[in-house]
Parts: structure tokens; sequence; C-alpha cells
């Protein structure tokens, strides 16, 4: 069963995390938090949409933005324009450099209003793996359609620079567990990965994990990417559908094209472990920095924009969010 987790529901709360936001409107409510700007929780009444999490440090990259590259660049080294860099490697069991560097960083709230928010963080270039100013910002929203999010990076620099983000929102069964659970992914592909979870090979969907139809959860572990993502009109969706009769959903539109579904298989979380549907929209997938495959090329005054959501929805209806 999915624990019970009281989060934080109030402005100008501190700790270690810096001050936490809550946005509302009507039963909606969402909480984020300056440190990394991340979502902390999102609930419709009292019905979760995402997994919260208490304390200053998400598990897992709950709510996590992924930036300037999400999930995993191989050994942290990478070669742009003819020059080699090498970043901190941060997940030494895969020595990775996992989920890029500005999910614990402190942002500055820029605006600010009963039902959204928006931060701003300056990366300024001078990691040595990573020299390129880049102003990030990122706005949460909620209305008709329930939460969205815009984000938006500039290249503040004078050279171009390798970019790609992600997001990391955990979906929430409600007050079931994840394997009475559904889930339907809207991709056709699916992306072979080694032990290390990088990619080997992009390739059509093998039965065992096409979620293109929802499928149950029981004794399914996920750790997988999906590619390409399939759009209805401008959005591609992923959805955990409960036995409650409510679906928690998160949408994104291009040029995030690309899903890391993650089923939270991780007994070191412990109260955490599979208690939600990690279902994170990329605009590249794991090692873009060395593939190229999806990397965007900031260059000089260049501004790159991507926008996703999340909702709850009665599970069958499309139509509107509850």
């Amino acid at each position: 069963m999915n624990p019970s987790i009281e989060t934080p529901g109030g402005e100008g709360m501190s700790g270690e995390s810096g001050e936490d936001i809550r946005i509302a409107r009507g039963d909606a409510q969402a909480v984020v938090t300056v440190r990394g700007a991340g979502l902390r929780s999102y609930r419709v009444g009292a019905r979760d949409v995402v997994v919260p999490y208490p304390g200053p440090t998400p598990p897992a990259m709950h709510g996590a933005i992924l930036a300037p590259w999400p999930n995993r660049l191989a050994d942290g080294r990478y070669e742009f324009n003819g020059r080699s860099y090498q970043l901190p490697v941060t997940e030494p069991a895969r020595q990775a450099a996992n989920h890029g560097f500005v999910h614990d960083r402190a942002w500055e709230v820029s605006d600010r209003g009963e039902d959204s928010v928006e931060l701003r963080f300056l990366i300024d270039g001078e990691l040595e793996g990573y020299p390129f100013p880049l102003e990030l910002r990122v706005r949460y929203a909620l209305g008709d359609e329930g939460l969205a999010v815009t984000f938006t990076a500039a290249n503040r620099g004078e050279t171009a620079a390798p970019f790609g983000v992600g997001f990391h929102p955990w979906l929430s069964p409600g007050a079931a567990g994840v394997d009475e659970c559904e889930l339907r992914v809207a991709a056709s592909g699916w992306v072979r990965a080694n032990e290390r979870l990088l990619p080997v090979e992009f390739c059509a969907l093998p039965a065992e994990k096409d979620f293109l139809a929802p499928r149950s959860l029981r004794g399914v572990s996920l750790d997988d990417g999906f590619a390409p993502a399939v759009f209805a009109g401008e959005r591609t969706w992923a959805e955990l559908r409960s036995p409650d009769g409510m679906m928690s959903a998160v949408w994104a539109e291009r040029p995030l094209e690309y899903w890391q579904i993650c089923t939270g298989d991780f007994p070191e979380i412990g109260v955490f472990e599979r208690s939600g549907v990690a279902a994170e929209p990329m605009s590249c997938p794991a090692d873009a920095f060395n593939s190229g495959r999806g990397l965007a090329t900031l260059q000089p005054g260049e501004t790159y924009t991507v926008r996703w959501g999340l909702c709850l929805r009665r599970t069958g209806d499309h139509a509107r969010p509850v």
C-alpha cells in the first residue's frame, strides 16, 4: 500500500531545502521547492497526483528538474565542438554523471501568485565540465487542465552549448499499491540498455515492454527508456490507472520525445520503495552528449522551451481533468 505522508502545505517553510512554495486553485494544490525548483507534491482534493515526500532531499529524484542533461552520461565524459570535457561522476556504481546538476541548487523565485510560481537559476559557466552560461526558468501554473509546467533555457554565453532536459514526477497510485495498477505509455519503441543503463539499441517494442494499451504492473519491474513517443495531437501521455477509477497522468509536448519509466524497485529507499511510478518526459535519452540523439545545440542568445504537465483523470475519460 502507498504510505500516507504529511506534506508541507504552507508558504515560507525553511530548512536545508530553503523555502517551500504552495500554490492553489480550487481544490488543487501543489508545493514547489526552492531547492532544485522541484515538485514536492501535487494533489486534487485528498487524492495525490504525484507521490509526495517529506524532508529536504527528494528520494530517487522525486519531482526533480534534470538539466543540462537528463539520465546518465557515460563516465561523465563527452566531446563538443572539438573539445573534451569531464564532469563529476555522481553515480559511481555505474560510472556515470546522472541527471545534471541543478536539482540540488537553490533557485531564485522570480514571480509568484496564488496559482502559479516561476523560479530562475543561472548556470554561471564555471563548472569545469560544463563551462556554458545558461539562464534557466521554470513556471508551474494550476489551471483548468491541471498543473502545467513551462521550462526555458537561454544561452547567455558567447559560444554554442549542448543541452538536454528531463523531469522526474512520480505518479501516485492513490491508496493502492503499484501492483494493483495499470500503466499506459504512449511510445512505439524501446531503448535496450546495458548493465549501466546506457543505451545499446533503439528498437521495436518487445511484447513484455509494450504499454501502448494499459497493462497490469503486477510483478513488473521497469527502469526503461521508451522512444519514439507517440503524440495524440500535440501531446504524448503516460498514465497510471488505479483501482479507485482514477488515473494520475503526465503529458508532454515536443521536443520532449523520450520517456523513462521506473517502478521504483529500490529497497534502499525504504518506505518509498515501489510507492509510485516515475514517468519522466525527456528531450533526449541517456548519454545524448555522446550519441547526439535528441541533443539541442543552443547558439548564443538562443532560447529553448519545453512544456509538460500533470493531471488527475477518471479512467477512460480524456475529455477533462478532475
